[in-house]
């Protein structure tokens, strides 16, 4: 039977070999499978909790990979693994480390110096790494989770409301996150700054 996705407007598609990595064989529609990932990242969001997390540990390659790891290994092989293939989004995957590199040494530099307001700075970041695109897939929840780590561990804030959706469906709140995400794309981070604070 295989898995058959359904893709919305910002959503990056899996090629044959990623799609080969879902572990829950069972899982054939799109429903089925938001509902694995959801319950799998509700488990990463318990162990954000239980761990004890310093800036030292979050600025990291290796605390940021083992976030996707924690939010989609349950479901996903390559959960925690960069992308090995070029998508319709992202940079070319051979810099992904390279690039992910440059911006937590940006960011680290932002909070140091306070060059923007906590929200900006986790928004930043937040637009910065999902434009990287990092992973196969899962990459708009995870720097939205990563945004919210920033904003409650680094800065001592509340986490971000982001509508109070997961943007999974291709409502009028993912559409009106999209066109913030495009709008940030162009230079101007403000609307995507509302919206995660909406």
């Amino acid at each position: 039977m295989g898995l058959k996705i359904k893709y919305t407007a910002g959503q990056t598609p899996l090629n044959e070999d990623e799609q080969e990595g879902l572990k829950i064989k069972s899982i054939t529609t799109q429903q089925e499978l938001d509902e694995f990932e959801q319950l799998n990242i509700e488990k990463a969001l318990q162990w954000t909790l239980s761990v004890h997390l310093k800036q030292e540990k979050i600025m990291t390659e290796k605390f940021i990979k083992d976030l996707h790891k924690k939010m989609y290994s349950e479901v996903w092989s390559w959960a925690g693994d960069f992308r090995k293939s070029d998508k319709n989004i992202g940079i070319d995957w051979t810099q992904i480390a390279i690039a992910l590199k440059k911006l937590i040494d940006d960011t680290i530099y932002w909070i140091e110096h306070k060059t923007y307001s906590p929200e900006e700075i986790s928004i930043r970041f937040k637009h910065r790494i999902v434009a990287i695109h990092c992973f196969p897939n899962g990459n708009g929840r995870h720097s939205r989770l990563m945004a919210d780590i920033l904003m409650e561990y680094i800065f001592d804030k509340e986490a971000f409301s982001w509508h109070k959706s997961n943007m999974v469906k291709a409502n009028e709140t993912r559409k009106s996150y999209i066109k913030a995400l495009r709008e940030a794309d162009k230079g101007n981070i403000n609307p995507l700054i509302a919206f995660a604070k909406s």
